[in-house]
C-alpha cells in the first residue's frame, strides 16, 4: 500500500469511527430535541435529526425522492472524492489529507442516510437569537477538509496538483 492510501486510511477510519460513535451517544442517551448546555449563550449539544442535505436542503422533499435522491449523490461524490485521491501524488499530504476529511464526512453522513434515512446532529451553535444549524462530527470534518482544500490549492501557485508526475 503507497504512502498516500496509508495517509487516507489512517484519517478515514478515526473520523468515521468518532463520527459514528458521537452519534450512536447521542441516540442512546438524549431525547429527541433535547438540548445540553455547553457554554451558555453560545453552545448546546442538542438532539435533531435531518432528514434533507446541508442547511435542511430537500427535508420538505417527499422520501420516495428525498432518500434516494441524497444517497446517491453522497455516493457519486464519494466516488469523485476517492478518483482526486487517486490523481494526487504520494507527497501532496494536506491534499490527500483535505480530500480525507471530506471523504470521511461523507461517509460518517451517508452511513447515517441508510441506517436511519436521516442524519443525526448535535452541535448547536447561536448567539443571542441566531442559531447555526445543528451539526456533526461529519458535517466538522467536511467544512475543515474544505477548507484546507481551498488553503492548499491557493498555495500550489496555479499549479494543477492533480497533474500527472
Amino acid at each position: 500500500m503507497s504512502a498516500k492510501w496509508k495517509l487516507v486510511i489512517g484519517w478515514l477510519v478515526p473520523i468515521v469511527f468518532f463520527d459514528q460513535l458521537t452519534k450512536i451517544i447521542v441516540d442512546r442517551t438524549m431525547p429527541l430535541y433535547h438540548s445540553i448546555p455547553i457554554i451558555d449563550g453560545f453552545f448546546d449539544l442538542t438532539y435533531v435529526r435531518n432528514t434533507g442535505a446541508a442547511f435542511g436542503i430537500f427535508a420538505g422533499a417527499h422520501e420516495v425522492f428525498r432518500l434516494p435522491f441524497l444517497i446517491g449523490v453522497a455516493i457519486v461524490a464519494i466516488g469523485f472524492i476517492v478518483l482526486m485521491l487517486k490523481r494526487l501524488s504520494d507527497d501532496a499530504t494536506g491534499l490527500i489529507t483535505a480530500f480525507t476529511f471530506i471523504l470521511g464526512g461523507a461517509v460518517g453522513n451517508l452511513i447515517d442516510r441508510i441506517a436511519y434515512g436521516e442524519v443525526i446532529d448535535f452541535l448547536d451553535v447561536y448567539w443571542s437569537g441566531y442559531h447555526w444549524p445543528a451539526f456533526n462530527v461529519a458535517d466538522s470534518f467536511i467544512t475543515i477538509g474544505v477548507g484546507l482544500a481551498l488553503f492548499y490549492m491557493l498555495k500550489t501557485n496555479a499549479e494543477d496538483p492533480f497533474a500527472p508526475h
